[in-house]
């Protein structure tokens, strides 16, 4: 499959770069650093310097793919609006280019605690989190309010370690077997995945180790 990669220079961008290209996909990986960043060497690897805002630069390089994976990342004291308008143009672009299947990164507070309560929403959530958590929220809206074919993967801890093939998932809860931490290298194995078995599209997905 041909494959563009958002955040490709960072935690979970790295290990989708990495698992994408050993799975015999050609990658584009799109970034302002990509040049800069130790991304593998590989003839199957187009490196794509641009602004994530810029919505020229994103279209060409969207177009043509079959699927699109989003890591995006950025601050966290509610003044980076990366996550969420990063996102509104590669959601744009996408539908301009007809590209249909996404799978993005947000996080676990955008789960349910119960029918009626975000997991952010909760008492015992961190009020240090919650500017991110809004970061993913508006990226899940801009998601949910397209004709595109989206899942939105919101882990706990990710933790920087390879792939271990063994995680568990769940639909808009988080997994009742819950470690509250996943792999880096196993979030991007199951974000691979997903792109093909289409098991969540249209949800929200709670994933550990």
């Amino acid at each position: 499959m041909n494959l563009i990669i958002f955040g490709a220079t960072g935690l979970v961008g790295m290990q989708l770069v990495k698992q994408a290209l050993h799975n015999g996909h050609h990658v584009k990986a799109y970034g302002r650093n990509v040049f800069t960043s130790n991304l593998p060497e590989s003839k199957e690897l187009a490196v794509i310097q641009g602004a994530l805002f810029d919505a020229k630069d994103v279209h060409k390089a969207i177009k043509g793919c079959d699927a699109v994976l989003s890591a995006l990342d950025g601050g966290t004291d509610g003044t980076d609006v990366t996550r969420s308008l990063g996102m509104k143009n590669i959601v744009a672009q996408m539908e301009k280019a007809n590209v249909k299947r996404i799978i993005g990164v947000g996080g676990i507070g955008l789960l349910k605690a119960d029918e009626t309560t975000l997991i952010m929403d909760t008492p015992e959530f961190p009020p240090e989190n919650i500017s991110v958590c809004l970061e993913h929220l508006k990226a899940y809206n801009f998601l949910q309010a397209s004709t595109l074919n989206w899942s939105f993967v919101c882990p706990p801890d990710i933790i920087d370690a390879a792939v271990t093939g063994i995680y568990t998932t769940n639909a808009d809860y988080p997994p009742t077997k819950n470690k509250y931490r996943i792999n880096a290298g196993d979030l991007a194995m199951f974000m691979l995945r997903e792109i093909t078995a289409n098991e969540y599209v249209h949800q929200k997905v709670g994933i550990s180790n």
